[in-house]
């Protein structure tokens, strides 16, 4: 594991919505932990200004709240004259009326689980994901291919980042949101996330998975951090997601 927790997260419900997010600050630039912290922190401060109180167009509300997000990094990085802006990833999920709301700026993933299997997730931003669609390499080797680290787009790079592209769901009873950095993702095979999150309680699962995943790592283990939460049918009031850092 890495020394310093380069990871934020954050879960709010305000009165008819739910916040859920994950960033993973980007370790090789100065100050990752503080680009996820500045991210997160943005991302929460527009969901209590919208969520009034359900957010009108959530997918419209997730791209303005990350790039929001992207602006106020760099910000904080010209008042107080950083050496460089830093940087993170983020996913990003907006619930309300029995549906979810996704968006995303890098390689931290949202999974939708139904069913025993992967209904959805979002697409990484980075050269591998990039090799994987174009059918160059497989999904099951991108994992060890050189370059599987390097991100096309993060909050606080020099490039503005587009994000998503954003998707939307209706929940059924017991669908699984799960969001993730990719110290989680990285070291699992699809097939063991979805047998890891079978038949078990799901705190449970979630932090069997993450045991395993630092197994699978080895010395190449990286901090993680998991949102998971079972839909229960109650769009009012959402249980809180599990959390696991």
């Amino acid at each position: 594991m890495r020394e310093r927790d380069q990871d934020r997260c954050v879960h709010h419900v305000a009165h008819e919505a739910m916040l859920l997010a994950v960033a993973d600050g980007m370790g090789g630039y100065f100050g990752g932990e503080l680009a996820a912290e500045i991210a997160v922190g943005s991302l929460l401060h527009s969901f209590l200004e919208a969520a009034k109180p359900k957010v009108a167009d959530p997918g419209a509300f997730l791209d303005r709240a990350i790039s929001h997000a992207h602006v106020a990094i760099g910000a904080y990085a010209r008042v107080r004259a950083l050496p460089e802006v830093p940087r993170t990833v983020l996913v990003a999920c907006v619930v309300q009326d029995g549906h979810a709301w996704w968006s995303h700026v890098g390689d931290s993933r949202l999974y939708l689980l139904r069913d025993g299997r992967i209904a959805a997730r979002t697409r990484d931003h980075t050269i591998v994901q990039d090799l994987v669609d174009a059918g160059r390499i497989a999904e099951e080797t991108a994992a060890r291919h050189p370059q599987s680290k390097r991100v096309l787009q993060s909050l606080g790079g020099p490039v503005t980042p587009v994000p998503g592209p954003g998707a939307n769901a209706r929940l059924q009873r017991d669908d699984i949101l799960l969001l993730c950095s990719d110290g989680f993702w990285g070291p699992l095979k699809p097939d063991q996330l979805l047998q890891g999150m079978s038949g078990r309680p799901l705190a449970q699962s979630i932090t069997e998975l993450c045991e395993l995943a630092v197994r699978r790592a080895g010395a190449h283990a990286d901090n993680l951090t998991v949102l998971a939460l079972q839909w229960r049918e109650d769009p009012v009031a959402p249980a809180l997601p599990d959390t696991i850092r």
